[in-house]
């Protein structure tokens, strides 16, 4: 009898975060919401990532509104969300009431599945958020960002995979944001952690499609005993996004694996956004083909745009090889870090500074940070010549304990703080939401009554696409915010603008 591999659709966020900068409002995604909650999906991503700070930067949508919608529209579906652990959604550490807080409230709201990382893989990093999930009744999914260095190895990722399941995450996520995973390992890592964790604890592949083998690997890892992969309707995927649903359908056909997927609504999906994309044509990523190189570089190819961008600025476009030349040595200083939201900005904002100023001559405020541990630990060690440049920097020393165990209770300061903004509706959603993003919140609550925008415009009358930057999960699609940073240097002032992604 053949085995049934479940799917997670990824329309409703990652594909659309990936591909057009998160700016997809959510009057055209209600459209498609019957077909996708009767098509027969494991669960439906649909929230977390960059929606969250896109709604409200961009889009004057109230996430928490959008998460309640969704719970109207997929009564049949599971909704699932991407989590940062102890950073939430936002692009700090919060302490653990908050932490504790939020998720309660996102279940309430309507949340199912809560895929939760840190990117540093630390796992004292999400053990907090996982414990809330947990409480709130609802499934914990414990997630493995994927990376490649001489230190990741199977045996590492097959202990982080136990330290999981040892929390109570009733599945584990490898999650591939660069399209790293080769098919030889996705085989080898599923195999390994159902063999050590046991064949009844469920392993979910999540993969982007930039170097075009994770087909081949979503493959290697449902005959290694993968029970749910990752896809997103084909008329959003590939390029810095993911592998088309109907192509994994097809793929199983005359296998011993088959999908739940009802083929005629997964046509009905795909048509609706072929028509729904090209009025979102004005921030569309750039990438439509294949990028191999990714396997030698390391750097995902939304991150190698927003290089090219910071350096464009500053009048030095000529210097990227460098730059691109310098970004596994700065991660090699920093332990090996995932290149995953923050890391793969900080990483590659300070190979920038690197080559435009002289090696660690000028370290940014979160690189010091990271190398002083502020943002967790990493599996390798730090250089220890730029941890005491880093010191001296930040005027502080460097840490070994939960970098959120020096927060001190924040809750009640965040609330007196959004309640006497214009706007505020007294809510805890609204208290979260600017906790979140301090800075957006007082515009978004004092605009919120005059509703949603929609950014997408006729296809006639579109622009040229956007140059792609760092817009989710590794730095795949363009950009949804942005830092700018003056640097003096020997009397010269360098602008520098950064990118986070989600």
């Amino acid at each position: 009898m053949p085995k049934t591999i479940e799917v997670t659709e990824l329309i409703l966020r990652d594909a659309h975060q990936s591909l057009m900068a998160t700016r997809m409002a959510m009057e055209d995604m209600v459209p498609a919401c019957e077909d996708i909650d009767n098509a027969g999906y494991w669960s439906v991503e649909c929230w977390g990532g960059a929606t969250f700070d896109s709604c409200i930067r961009f889009l004057n949508e109230d996430p928490w509104e959008r998460l309640r919608t969704f719970r109207k529209l997929l009564p049949k579906s599971r909704l699932q969300m991407l989590l940062r652990g102890q950073n939430l959604l936002g692009y700090r550490h919060y302490e653990d009431t908050v932490v504790d807080r939020f998720v309660e409230k996102a279940a309430e709201n309507g949340m199912d599945v809560f895929r939760t990382f840190d990117a540093l893989n630390d796992i004292r990093n999400v053990r907090q958020a996982i414990k809330a999930v947990k409480r709130a009744g609802k499934h914990a999914q414990g997630t493995i960002c994927y990376t490649v260095s001489p230190l990741h190895t199977v045996t590492g990722y097959v202990e982080m995979a136990e330290q999981l399941v040892d929390l109570g995450c009733q599945s584990i996520c490898i999650k591939d944001m660069a399209a790293l995973l080769k098919p030889q390992p996705a085989y080898d890592i599923v195999r390994a952690i159902k063999e050590a964790c046991g064949e009844e604890i469920r392993i979910h592949v999540h993969v982007h499609a930039t170097t075009g083998v994770t087909l081949v690997s979503l493959m290697k890892a449902i005959e290694a005993g993968a029970d749910c992969v990752d896809t997103a309707i084909s008329s959003l995927s590939l390029g810095p996004g993911h592998n088309p649903t109907e192509s994994l359908v097809e793929m199983l056909e005359g296998t011993p694996y088959i999908t739940r997927l009802d083929k005629s609504r997964l046509v009905k999906i795909k048509d609706y956004f072929a028509k729904i994309r090209p009025r979102y044509q004005e921030f569309l990523s750039n990438i439509t083909g294949v990028e191999t190189e990714i396997f030698d570089s390391q750097i995902p190819g939304g991150m190698i745009s927003n290089m090219e961008s910071q350096l464009k600025q500053q009048g030095a476009a000529h210097r990227i090889k460098e730059v691109l030349a310098e970004v596994p040595n700065v991660r090699k200083d920093a332990g090996y870090p995932p290149l995953v939201t923050p890391s793969s900005q900080i990483v590659g904002t300070q190979a920038v500074f690197n080559v435009m100023m002289g090696r660690y001559k000028v370290l940014t405020g979160e690189f010091a940070d990271l190398m002083l541990g502020y943002y967790g630990a990493t599996l390798g060690p730090r250089d220890n010549e730029v941890v005491q440049l880093a010191a001296k920097q930040a005027k502080k020393d460097s840490i070994t304990r939960r970098p959120a165990d020096l927060l001190k209770p924040e809750w009640e300061e965040l609330r007196s703080s959004a309640l006497s903004l214009k706007g505020c509706n007294g809510s805890d959603e609204d208290v979260l939401t600017y906790a979140m993003f301090p800075q957006v919140a007082p515009k978004f609550f004092s605009t919120r009554d005059e509703g949603p925008k929609n950014l997408g415009k006729d296809p006639a009358a579109a622009k040229p696409a956007a140059p792609a930057a760092p817009g989710a999960d590794a730095g795949k699609g363009p950009v949804t915010t942005t830092i700018s940073y003056d640097v003096k240097l020997n009397g010269k002032t360098h602008k520098v603008t950064v990118a986070p992604s989600a």
